[in-house]
């Protein structure tokens, strides 16, 4: 395997043990971490765009961020939980080709990796509400982070060490779908983790084609073969999802928003954010008021 997967690192938000009943009802679930349950008892579901999957005893799921989905239960469901964040130095997830919900049946190890996670991190479950309007903000995520820079180091490398076993788990399964980043030129990948990092500016494609001393023709050919996008699509999807944490996250205003993602104006940020996602981001906020 490429030295590369190993940029990739996780750090610990929740994690606890609940039972939920038929309030645990929520549409248009997105969230800036990823969640990963293990079901010990009752039923419930989950599906996002293009499947529906029963939430069972003995089974694993994975969310990854910005992953959209629907969550229900009818009667009662029981499930270990844990969220967390991932950290990459260019900001390209792991999971950047694998926005959907994945299943597994879990291992014995996993459910005891799982419950040792949750007897070294006590206290660590979402405590003031399962609503998001309550517990999606940025405030309680560097609350969160806080905790994680106090812990001792061997405490740290524990958890870390657990969260990569449990998301290796995944990258075996049949609907994981490989990011060949070796087979990408190297300056396609620069300008892709330039422009992770450069979210809140003006980028246009003219400027980073220049930047790699490339002809823009060129370059927007090269980008669009290997990533299957245009450039200017692939600024503008990355700036949107960096708009979608925001409004689930804070209480900034669509103007801030937009600023903040490096659009010049509202308008161009509410048509731009409409076409990606087909709603308002007026109606994106309303939708995610009431999400779990």
């Amino acid at each position: 395997m490429s030295k590369s997967i190993f940029k990739y690192s996780f750090s610990l938000l929740h994690v606890d043990y609940v039972k939920l009943n038929h309030h645990w009802n929520y549409d248009n679930v997105i969230s800036p971490y990823y969640r990963l349950y293990y079901i010990d008892d009752g039923i419930g579901f989950i599906s996002d765009s293009t499947q529906r999957l029963t939430l069972e005893p003995g089974n694993l799921y994975l969310i990854p961020s910005f992953s959209i989905c629907n969550l229900n239960c009818d009667a009662y469901l029981s499930q270990y939980f844990i969220q967390f964040f991932e950290e990459s130095p260019d900001g390209i997830s792991l999971f950047n080709n694998n926005r959907s919900v994945m299943k597994l049946p879990a291992s014995e190890i996993d459910i005891l990796l799982i419950k040792r996670l949750l007897k070294t991190n006590p206290g660590r479950g979402i405590n003031r509400s399962d609503n998001p309007k309550v517990y999606e903000k940025e405030a309680y995520y560097k609350e969160y982070q806080s905790l994680n820079n106090k812990m001792k180091t061997h405490h740290q490398f524990e958890n870390q060490g657990i969260l990569l076993q449990l998301v290796s788990r995944f990258l075996s399964s049949k609907d994981f779908k490989i990011n060949n980043s070796q087979l990408v030129p190297s300056k396609i990948l620069d300008t892709m983790s330039y422009v992770q990092l450069h979210i809140s500016e003006n980028l246009t494609v003219a400027a980073l084609a220049k930047r790699i001393n490339q002809n823009q023709d060129y370059f927007s050919k090269q980008f669009l073969i290997h990533t299957g996008q245009r450039p200017l699509n692939y600024i503008h999807e990355k700036k949107i999802e960096r708009a979608q944490y925001l409004i689930t996250t804070t209480n900034n205003t669509f103007l801030e928003i937009a600023m903040d993602t490096g659009f010049s104006n509202l308008p161009h940020f509410s048509k731009i954010f409409k076409q990606i996602l087909g709603l308002t981001p007026g109606e994106y906020r309303n939708q995610n008021t009431d999400l779990k």
